[in-house]
């Protein structure tokens, strides 16, 4: 038996023309269309213990409210296909909800605001998160001093 074999340019030109799919997002086998018609009771049963607790036992406070409201009067300025303004705050302890999906939030890291807009991976996480509040240590630099200065010298 004789079998064709392809030559190496069609085999590549067949595999580069497959187009990626991308995967749909469902958080906890939900889609995210249907994250957003849920009651808070539904929500707060696909969220994991800690943040369920937050959300039973206390509810939710006045600032974080005030907040949600604040996000809610970015996005319905910023029409259908523009960013929502940026609001900036110190909650660093929100849960991230359906709701606050695709805005941009500034969160307080102790020093300045991070810009982070919110995406649907984010979900169940805390703003917090994402805005780091120290400055990552480059080590194996050199420091005061270049060369031999670099080490300890008394006052």
């Amino acid at each position: 038996m004789v079998r064709k074999v392809k030559s190496k340019k069609s085999l590549i030109s067949s595999v580069g023309s497959k187009k990626k799919a991308f995967k749909k997002f469902s958080f906890r086998g939900v889609d995210l269309k249907n994250l957003f018609d849920l009651t808070n009771e539904q929500l707060v049963k696909l969220l994991n213990a800690r943040a369920r607790r937050r959300f039973t036992v206390r509810g939710l406070q006045r600032k974080p409210l005030a907040f949600l409201k604040k996000l809610r009067k970015a996005k319905k300025e910023a029409g259908p296909e523009n960013k929502p303004e940026l609001v900036k705050t110190h909650l660093r302890n929100m849960i991230i909800i359906p709701e606050m999906i695709g805005s941009m939030v500034g969160v307080y890291n102790g020093k300045s605001f991070t810009a982070v807009e919110i995406k649907p991976e984010m979900l169940g996480h805390y703003l917090g998160e994402f805005s780091i509040t120290y400055k990552p240590v480059g080590h194996g630099r050199p420091g005061m001093f270049m060369g031999s200065n670099a080490r300890y010298t008394p006052l």
